[in-house]
């Protein structure tokens, strides 16, 4: 049986929505995203990362999904611009049930590059990310 927060991020996480996706989040959330070597923490940043990527990617659909109490593996497949990829969340949830870390996994390299970029454009000119550095330094 799937975890209700498992369920509920199938729902929301393409759509790019990241004030959904914060409601699943815990306060002290960790992603770890496939594209560079860097721990995002807090619900605000990495819901607005996890926003982003949304609306980054395209015909996004989970095609399987393995799990069960606090550790699932999700895998995906989406198109990033013209390029395939496939990719696993790797998600731990806490005692509450809310997303404690989230870790992603992808290939092939040539889309991951693709990723980065759209990904530092996005963050470059969202200006809630001054405020997430800042609040990292």
């Amino acid at each position: 049986m799937i975890h209700p927060t498992i369920a509920r991020l199938q729902e929301v996480v393409a759509h790019g929505d990241d004030s959904q996706i914060a409601d699943l989040l815990a306060g002290d959330v960790q992603f770890l995203p496939p594209t560079y070597w860097k721990t995002w923490t807090g619900r605000a940043p990495v819901a607005a990362i996890l926003g982003h990527v949304g609306e980054v990617f395209s015909d996004f659909r989970y095609r399987r999904i393995m799990g069960a109490a606090d550790d699932w593996a999700l895998e995906f497949q989406c198109k990033i611009g013209e390029f395939d990829a496939v990719g696993v969340d790797l998600i731990t949830l806490n005692s509450d049930g809310q997303i404690n870390q989230f870790e992603v996994v992808m290939r092939p390299y040539k889309s991951i590059g693709v990723l980065r970029e759209a990904i530092m454009a996005r963050v470059t000119s969202d200006p809630r990310f001054l405020q997430y550095q800042s609040a990292l330094s």
